[in-house]
């Protein structure tokens, strides 16, 4: 089988941790010998988050006195997908050494009149106690900034993501039987100019929604979304929370679940399904059950036909 896979943001920092290198290395190396596993028999992509180290590469572009203007944030998420693509690499190759790697920095197309641009919602980086000292940055550094619990954050776009620009590299790179790492943080949001060029644009993009495009993309059988918890539960976060086992789109999309955790992982998987041929399957589940999974033997297995 073809899978992508979209490692949750606790495949890199587990929650509380602070975002020390060597945390991440550790972490990732966990992760590597969950997904080493899927390598052997299938042609594997593996995406991920990055929101912990772009915001850490974020306030460090801010407070650097060289600078006359902060790194824009299509720039710190390319170096996002060096860094974190670096350690897959090297930790799925000490898992599978007789295998090959290849990690790519690649660009996700964008609409430049989507409305997200008109509306930053995406929270990013340090949480500020006072909305003075976070009016005073957003003065700045040309930033915009919105309440976010008790405190305030910088937000930028989310748009929606059209294509993988690099997606026919990937296919061919998947045919000579070479592990891809790609899509990391969304991919580097880039629009086309009036003249047909590309170029980067201050945004971030759902990782999870750009992973169902590229699988979709690439024609894959699955779409793995790893993530800390089992299942996707129904009548979440009440007293009758019960763990969803396996069902279909139609039903997934009855469900009211939160915006910033398991929403957008549940639309993912809804459109890759939806839009894939028979045999098309996808699962939301724990990291340290990848393999189970992939055959509907844990997590919630999503496909087109409840029968199945």
């Amino acid at each position: 089988m073809r899978i992508v896979v979209a490692l949750g943001g606790n495949a890199l920092l587990q929650r509380g941790q602070v975002p020390d290198a060597e945390s991440q290395v550790e972490n990732i190396r966990l992760a590597a010998r969950q997904l080493a596993p899927l390598t052997d028999d299938h042609e594997v992509v593996i995406t991920h988050g990055n929101g912990p180290q772009v915001g850490v590469l974020a306030m460090e572009s801010a407070a650097d006195p060289r600078l006359t203007k902060s790194y824009p944030f299509d720039a710190l998420g390319a170096m996002t997908q060096g860094l974190i693509g670096y350690w897959i690499l090297q930790a799925m190759g000490n898992e599978r050494p007789y295998r090959q790697l290849a990690s790519i920095i690649n660009q996700t197309l964008v609409d430049a009149d989507d409305p997200a641009f008109q509306d930053p919602t995406k929270f990013v980086g340090e949480l500020y106690a006072s909305e003075q000292q976070a009016r005073e940055l957003a003065e700045r550094h040309g930033w915009q900034v919105r309440a976010d619990g008790d405190g305030w954050r910088r937000v930028v776009a989310s748009p929606r993501p059209r294509e993988i620009i690099e997606t026919k590299l990937i296919d061919h790179l998947l045919g000579e039987s070479i592990i891809v790492v790609c899509a990391g943080g969304g991919g580097v949001p880039v629009v086309r100019t009036a003249t047909g060029d590309l170029t980067g644009v201050e945004a971030v993009i759902d990782k999870d929604r750009s992973a169902a495009l590229l699988a979709r993309r690439l024609r894959a059988d699955r779409l793995l979304v790893l993530t800390d918890v089992g299942h996707v539960m129904e009548d979440f976060g009440t007293g009758h929370a019960r763990p969803i086992r396996r069902t279909t789109p139609a039903r997934l999309r009855t469900l009211t679940l939160p915006a910033g955790s398991m929403g957008p992982k549940v639309e993912a998987v809804c459109q890759f399904v939806e839009a894939g041929g028979p045999g098309v399957a996808a699962a939301i589940g724990n990291l340290g059950e990848a393999e189970a999974l992939l055959y509907g033997e844990r997590g919630t297995y999503v496909t087109a036909d409840p029968t199945t």
